[in-house]
Parts: C-alpha cells; sequence; structure tokens
C-alpha cells in the first residue's frame, strides 16, 4: 500500500495506527450523532475524522492525547458540519431505543418515546460545551481527569459546567412537564 507521496506504508505503520484510534472510534461516533442525529452523518464525519488522522499519523506522536485529539477533531467536524448548507434540517431520531418490551402498555411507550424525544430536544439546546461535556461525562463515561485532557479546561471548570448543564435540563424539563408549555 502506498501514501499519497509513494511512501510505502508498512503493515507495521497500519497496525499501529488502528491499535490506537479504533478503541476510540465508538465513542468518537456516539460523539458525532449526539451532534448531527443521522447516523449517515455522524459515520461521514468519523470517516472524515479518521482519514485526517491516517494523514497526519506521522504527527501523533507530538500530541499528548490523541484520543483528546480525536474528539476535538470530531467536535469541530460536526460543527462544521451543522454549520454548512448542506445541512438537513434535524429528522426524528430513528434510533431510540426500542420499547417494545411486552410488559410495556402502548401508552406507556408513547409516553416514554415523548419523554426521550424531549430530553433530545432539551440536550440540543445547550450550549455546545455544556452538550459536549455532558455527553461525554455521563454517556461515554470519562472520568474528570479524561475530560480534562480532552477539554483542556480545569476538573473545576468541568464540574461547573456539568453542573449548570444538568442544572438547566432539569429546569426546562421540569417547566415543561409542570406547565404543559412547548418547549
Amino acid at each position: 500500500m502506498f501514501s499519497r507521496s509513494g511512501r510505502l506504508v508498512t503493515e507495521m505503520e497500519l497496525k499501529a495506527f488502528n491499535q490506537r484510534i479504533l478503541p476510540v472510534q465508538g465513542r468518537l461516533f456516539r460523539l458525532a450523532q449526539l451532534f448531527l442525529r443521522s447516523r449517515e452523518e455522524a459515520e461521514d464525519a468519523i470517516q472524515d475524522v479518521l482519514l485526517r488522522l491516517w494523514t497526519n499519523r506521522q504527527q501523533l506522536e507530538s500530541y499528548n492525547s490523541i484520543e483528546a485529539l480525536a474528539v476535538q477533531m470530531t467536535k469541530n467536524i460536526c460543527l462544521d458540519r451543522l454549520k454548512s448548507h448542506h445541512h438537513k434540517k434535524m429528522t426524528k431520531d430513528a434510533d431510540l431505543v426500542s420499547m417494545e418490551a411486552d410488559d410495556v402498555s402502548p401508552y406507556q411507550q408513547a409516553e416514554l418515546s415523548d419523554s426521550n424525544q424531549l430530553m433530545l430536544r432539551l440536550i440540543g439546546a445547550l450550549p455546545e460545551q455544556q452538550k459536549l461535556i455532558l455527553h461525554l461525562r455521563d454517556v461515554e463515561e470519562y472520568s474528570f481527569e479524561e475530560l480534562e485532557q480532552v477539554t483542556g479546561l480545569s476538573i473545576n471548570n468541568i464540574r461547573v459546567i456539568l453542573s449548570r448543564a444538568r442544572q438547566k435540563l432539569r429546569e426546562n424539563y421540569l417547566k415543561v412537564n409542570d406547565y404543559g408549555s412547548g418547549y
């Protein structure tokens, strides 16, 4: 296999790249899906990230955390896609967890689906930094130390941002459910 410069890409180079990047690919995909709300768009974004990482594989050693770099690249690519004119209006999230359990009535299924839709809208309305930190901490289960490395923020700042994001979600969720006002 040859790179663009004609240099032979060794099997060892490919193996090392795969060992470092593939373990975080699932996290990157879920992050992309959080931003883009479309499986296909998220897959395209991750392909862009992987291609950029591969193209710049010689410089990866200079970074303290390749995972932090990959998360930042994913976030930036997703934000670019959201800003582009080609991005379609957000559609229903077709990948919601299936709620076809036998012990759940159709009424309960509808109620759970509505609650999930509401939470997705509320999370989507958060500022980008709050959305990112909330996702990385509560969905991806990053430790505060990992968040510090990925975001470049101090642990205290991360705690404040996370607390504000959760508080905002709680307030908006209660506001919608208590007063029946649409969001």
